[in-house]
C-alpha cells in the first residue's frame, strides 16, 4: 500500500483539473492579451478563474491578482506594500512561526530600513491578542500573520487579530498567508479585516507554479515585477492560462460539499491523534490546551486547529530515520517544511512553541487531504507500532 501523508508540501492534482488543463493547452493556447479570437478564447478561462476566486472570497474581480505561487504572493504583498506606504511608517509586525516566504522577505525589508517585530506564539502556536496590541505602534504600516501554520497546523484567530489592528489604526494593512488555510476554511477577507491574502495552487489539488494574491482595492501597492503591464500593471508577464484555470477548477471542486469533506478530515485527524497519543513516547504538537474556549474533549481541541496537519514528536528517534523507515513501507511523511529546504534543519516553529530540545530533531509532520482514507491512517498506525520499538532498540545500542 502507498500512503501519501505529505499534502502540506504538495497535493495530487485532481483528475478533473488535469483534464481541464490539458484541454486548454490543446485548444486554447492563445495569449490572453492578444486581440484576435485565439487570445479572446484563452482570456475567457482566466475570466472563469477570476469569477471563481471572487465568489469564494466575496471579492471584486479587480481584487484578484495571479502570481507564480504562495512565495511570490507573499513577496508582492510585503515588498509592494512596504514600498508604497513607507511615508506613513516603517514598522512591520509578523510572527516567529511564519513561512520563510514571509520571514525572509521581512529580513530583506529590514536591510531596506524597515523595522520588523516578530511576535512569540503561545505553546500551541497561536498569536496572543494582547501581544499584538502591545506591539502595534503609530508607525506600524503592516501586520502579516499566517492563517494556518504549515508545520503544526495551529489556527490563528485571524478575525480577532484583524479587529485589533483596525481598531488601532484602520490604515494599517493586514496580510494573511492563507496557503495552508484556503481550501480548509471559508475565508472572507472583508469580514476578517484582511487587506491582502496569499493562495497557492498546488496546496489545493491544483497545479504547481501558480497562485493568487487578493488585494483589497483600497490598498496602495507597488509592483515588484515589471514588463508588459498585464493585470493592471500589478504583475506583468503573460498569464499562465492553464495553471490559473486549473487552480480555479481545483478550488471550485474543493468548496463543493465543503462541510462534508472538512468534517470527515476532522474525524480522521481526531482518530489519528487519539491513537498516536496511546503510543509510548509520542507527543502531539500544536493542539490548544484544555480551556473554556477550546473545550475539554480531544475532538473540540482538534477543531481549533487545521483539519489536515498533525505534528508528532517521537522520543528517542531522529525524524529523518523514522521518515525513511516509514518510506520503506510506502508511507510518505515530512520532517518539516518542504517549502523551506530539502535538507533537515531544526524547526524555528518547534523552538518558538517550546518543544523540548530533545524532541526538536524527533518531530514528523503527517498531512492529509480530502482523498486520505481511514484505511491509510490505520495502515500508518500499524506501521508505527511495528517500527517505533525496533528503532528505539537500535538507538539504545
Amino acid at each position: 500500500m502507498t500512503v501519501y501523508l505529505d499534502n502540506s508540501a504538495t497535493t495530487r492534482c485532481f483528475d478533473k483539473v488535469r483534464g481541464y488543463m490539458s484541454e486548454i493547452e490543446d485548444m486554447y493556447y492563445g495569449n490572453p492579451s492578444s486581440m484576435h479570437m485565439a487570445g479572446i478564447e484563452a482570456e475567457k478561462h482566466v475570466r472563469y478563474a477570476t469569477e471563481v476566486f471572487s465568489r469564494l472570497l466575496k471579492a471584486g474581480p479587480k481584487e484578484i491578482v495571479y502570481t507564480s505561487g504562495g512565495t511570490e504572493s507573499d513577496n508582492l504583498a510585503l515588498i509592494g506594500c512596504a514600498r508604497a506606504n513607507s511615508r506613513l511608517g516603517k514598522h512591520i509586525i509578523t510572527t516567529k512561526i511564519e513561512h520563510p516566504a514571509v520571514l525572509e522577505t521581512c529580513a530583506y525589508l529590514e536591510k531596506e530600513g524597515f523595522d520588523v517585530t516578530c511576535l512569540e506564539p503561545d505553546g500551541s502556536g497561536r498569536v496572543r491578542e494582547d501581544d499584538l496590541r502591545a506591539a502595534l505602534r503609530d508607525d506600524t504600516i503592516m501586520v502579516s500573520v499566517m492563517y494556518v501554520n504549515n508545520e503544526i497546523g495551529s489556527l490563528q484567530p485571524i478575525a480577532k487579530l484583524g479587529k485589533i489592528i483596525k481598531e488601532h489604526n484602520e490604515n494599517t494593512l493586514f496580510h494573511v498567508d492563507a496557503v495552508q488555510g484556503f481550501g480548509k476554511f471559508r475565508i472572507n477577507p472583508s469580514r476578517e479585516k484582511i487587506d491582502l491574502l496569499s493562495i497557492s495552487g498546488h496546496k489545493i489539488h491544483g497545479p504547481k507554479g501558480v497562485g493568487v494574491l487578493y488585494i483589497n482595492d483600497k490598498v496602495r501597492i507597488h509592483p515588484v515585477i515589471f514588463g508588459g503591464g498585464q493585470q493592471r500593471g500589478l504583475r506583468s508577464g503573460t498569464e499562465n492560462v492553464p495553471g490559473i484555470a486549473g487552480m480555479a477548477k481545483a478550488a471550485d471542486l474543493l468548496y463543493t460539499d465543503f462541510e462534508t469533506g472538512t468534517g470527515r478530515l476532522y474525524e480522521l485527524k481526531t482518530m489519528f491523534i487519539n491513537e498516536l497519543m496511546n503510543l509510548e513516547g509520542v507527543t502531539v504538537n500544536g493542539l490548544p490546551e484544555e480551556s473554556p474556549e477550546a473545550g475539554d474533549t480531544l475532538e473540540a481541541r482538534v477543531r481549533m486547529s487545521a483539519p489536515h496537519i498533525v505534528s508528532a514528536s517521537f522520543e528517542g528517534i531522529r525524524a529523518e530515520v523514522l521518515l525513511h523507515a516509514l518510506e520503506d513501507k510506502g508511507i510518505y511523511v515530512s520532517s518539516g517544511s518542504a517549502c523551506a529546504s530539502n535538507k533537515p534543519a531544526i524547526s524555528a516553529t518547534l523552538k518558538a512553541i517550546g518543544v523540548k530540545p530533545s524532541l526538536l530533531d524527533s518531530t514528523v509532520r503527517f498531512s492529509m487531504c480530502v482523498e486520505t482514507t481511514k484505511e491509510e491512517l490505520d495502515y500508518t498506525l500499524e506501521a508505527l507500532k511495528e517500527i517505533l520499538p525496533a528503532l528505539r532498540r537500535y538507538t539504545r545500542r
